[in-house]
């Protein structure tokens, strides 16, 4: 989930010193090494309004005429979708005009947002400012674009485990900050406070270098007429024209032919899963108010960063199981996800909560990495770009209809209601995976030619 939501973030962390010296490992020099910490760093300071902020929506509402926070649903998807819609022209921009002029653009453009949020004075002004956000933002996107262009192989897949390291610790800790600073400031003016972070961030990546044009060290072409997702011929693979057509790939780069779903059923997954888990996020603060009345705003942001800090400290523990066991890790991760939904549901103390929580953690890791597995699979022999292209929009789509669906159940029925239509979706999603054929087809062993990214 790369919104506000869940689903516009996650796959396995790395913590930034441990990717540190794997980048070096991998050949990444020390000074393309600060790079990456820098940009990851400007990443997670930037994101504290972009991902803090949102889960106290229903606090901020009725400051500006929206007594119920009925809205709180929609407006929590609304930088989602526009960020969206805007990403494909930002992308052709860099590609044009430069990877680090578009990445100051766009923290520069959160910094334009947040502050026309914090100082909205009703709805209409305030969504305006979160349609800015998502149009004018995408500094993840712009991030990846700018590590993207300056490295390769190993060294460009570790870059990219240190941005989803700062992605899910943003998570963890905006939150809580949010909340241990609304007794002095309120989280509508917290958006114009923390605008300094995106200004911030932008005035360090002014000293950066510009990441080098064109693709010229990738090599894959794609034949006319082959789909997006559909796997390369052989031809084109920069093996056969380097290694010859039968030699194997190197050792390190075998594939030991692991089982691949259909793309459909991988789509299918990515947006259930995105929907199950995003659908609980708006109203949890107000669930939590109503179920604790006097609980801290402080404590709030605890008990909806818990998921994501469960997440942080046991993912690469299970990594191991998941990437040999990824439909039956999936099946019980959705399992877990209606126990941790349905707690929420009738939790009425602190105790209570927290187990829902860390439930709702488990569940989300094993997801998560289960689908990533999954997708690693199907990338194989195929354009990655298209796949993952596709991916994302699922995610995305799956992120938009969790938020129209909390908004609307909680406006007819309560806070509590979307938790419901989550483990719903999940129950649904666990019936399929058993009761339908494998999602999942067992290919025989062959080796994997070398094949570069674009």
């Amino acid at each position: 989930m790369k919104s506000a939501s869940s689903a516009d973030v996650d796959r396995a962390p790395r913590s930034a010193s441990h990717t540190t010296d794997a980048a070096q490992a991998a050949g990444a020099s020390p000074h393309t090494t600060a790079h990456i910490g820098i940009i990851a760093g400007s990443y997670f300071v930037a994101s504290f309004a972009a991902l803090g902020l949102p889960p106290y929506l229903t606090v901020i509402l009725p400051g500006l005429g929206d007594d119920t926070g009925r809205w709180a649903g929609i407006l929590y998807v609304v930088p989602t979708v526009f960020s969206a819609v805007g990403a494909p022209l930002w992308g052709r921009l860099a590609d044009t005009f430069g990877r680090k002029r578009l990445l100051l653009r766009a923290q520069l453009g959160l910094t334009v947002a947040f502050l026309l949020a914090g100082w909205a004075d009703s709805i209409g002004t305030f969504a305006v400012a979160l349609i800015l956000q998502g149009i004018l933002g995408g500094t993840f996107a712009a991030s990846n674009g700018y590590l993207a262009a300056t490295l390769d192989g190993r060294a460009l897949s570790q870059a990219l485990s240190v941005m989803q390291g700062a992605a899910r610790a943003a998570l963890v800790f905006a939150p809580i900050v949010v909340g241990g600073l609304s007794p002095w400031i309120s989280p509508h003016r917290q958006y114009a406070v923390l605008a300094v972070l995106p200004l911030s961030a932008a005035l360090i990546i002014m000293f950066l270098p510009e990441s080098r044009h064109g693709d010229q060290t990738r090599p894959e072409r794609r034949e006319a007429g082959t789909p997006l997702g559909e796997p390369l011929p052989d031809a084109v693979a920069p093996a056969a024209q380097t290694q010859g057509p039968s030699t194997p790939a190197p050792a390190n780069q075998q594939v030991t032919g692991l089982a691949a779903p259909p793309l459909w059923s991988l789509y299918a997954l990515e947006c259930l899963f995105v929907f199950s888990t995003v659908i609980s996020f708006p109203y949890l603060v107000s669930l939590v108010g109503q179920r604790l009345p006097g609980i801290s705003p402080l404590m709030s942001g605890v008990l909806f960063a818990l998921p994501h800090l469960c997440y942080l400290l046991t993912a690469m523990s299970l990594h191991g199981i998941c990437h040999r066991h990824p439909r039956p890790g999936l099946t019980i991760g959705f399992a877990v996800l209606i126990l941790g939904l349905g707690a929420h549901s009738v939790a009425t103390g602190l105790a209570a909560f927290v187990v829902a929580r860390l439930l709702l953690g488990i569940g989300l890791t094993l997801g998560l990495l289960c689908l990533a597995e999954l997708a690693s699979r199907c990338a194989r022999g195929r354009a990655a770009g298209g796949l993952f292209g596709s991916l994302e929009f699922f995610s995305k789509s799956g992120a938009v209809l969790a938020g129209v669906a909390a908004a609307l159940t909680n406006a007819y029925i309560g806070p509590a209601a979307p938790l419901l239509v989550g483990a719903a979706a999940a129950t649904f999603t666990v019936a399929a995976l058993i009761v339908l054929p494998p999602l999942v087809r067992r290919s025989p062993t062959r080796p994997s030619r070398l094949r570069w990214s674009r």
